[in-house]
């Protein structure tokens, strides 16, 4: 069996903290390695931004995953890109690296070239996506709207419930497969479920314990 050692990062300590977007990384670094036939060695994880071209001096733990690697002679594998970075030139550096990465998303078979191609991708779209934020807040000002003024509250209130609808979406997406992989266990009921996310130190989308409720909820959000 081949060997590979797996890197894993979340962005905030919130996220380290809950354990939930490293547990959703984890399950499908495993489901990737169990079907490509993988054996992770060793595991990484990592709480830091991944912004910036410069962006590895502030990662020590990603230091030490290449360095394991080069001894090992292994790939490092990673279940998205952004766990990486969206940043072309820091794709570009960790390549010159001379340690393959393997990102389960896009399969065993995607060489580097095709990784700048994606984080190229990726850079871009964040940047259109702020240039149109930016022009839109423009445009609205140009208007007359007097941006974070009281008169503009429903639109802010409705554009946050949006926004809170789309992160509960997300985290449903996340813990969904961390409740699957315990369902699999053997695990059935609600409540056993909500007591297992709970030993795990999984908390629930407004950092509290669950319970059989939230459980529910979030299988219901996933399944809608």
């Amino acid at each position: 069996m081949k060997t590979a050692i797996a890197y894993l990062r979340v962005s905030t300590e919130t996220q380290g903290r809950s354990g939930l977007g490293l547990d959703a990384q984890r399950a499908a670094i495993v489901r990737f390695a169990d079907a490509e036939g993988f054996a992770v060695v060793e595991w990484f994880e990592e709480i830091e931004t991944g912004k910036g071209s410069d962006a590895l001096d502030r990662r020590p733990i990603l230091k030490a995953a290449l360095a394991s690697a080069r001894k090992l002679k292994a790939p490092v594998i990673v279940a998205k890109l952004d766990r990486l970075s969206r940043d072309v030139a820091f794709v570009a550096g960790l390549m010159a690296q001379r340690v393959p990465f393997i990102v389960t998303e896009l399969g065993a078979d995607a060489d580097p070239f095709m990784l700048h191609i994606y984080a190229a991708l990726a850079e871009k779209e964040r940047a259109m996506i702020a240039a149109r934020t930016k022009a839109a807040l423009q445009a609205k000002k140009a208007a007359g709207a007097k941006l974070g003024n009281r008169t503009n509250l429903e639109v802010a209130q409705k554009a946050g419930a949006a926004s809170n609808a789309v992160a509960a979406d997300v985290f449903a997406g996340n813990v969904v497969p961390i409740v699957r992989q315990l369902q699999a266990s053997g695990l059935r009921t609600l409540r056993d479920l909500a007591e297992a996310l709970n030993v795990r130190g999984v908390r629930t989308v407004r950092g509290g314990e669950w319970t059989a409720m939230t459980v529910k909820r979030v299988l219901d959000r996933d399944a809608a």
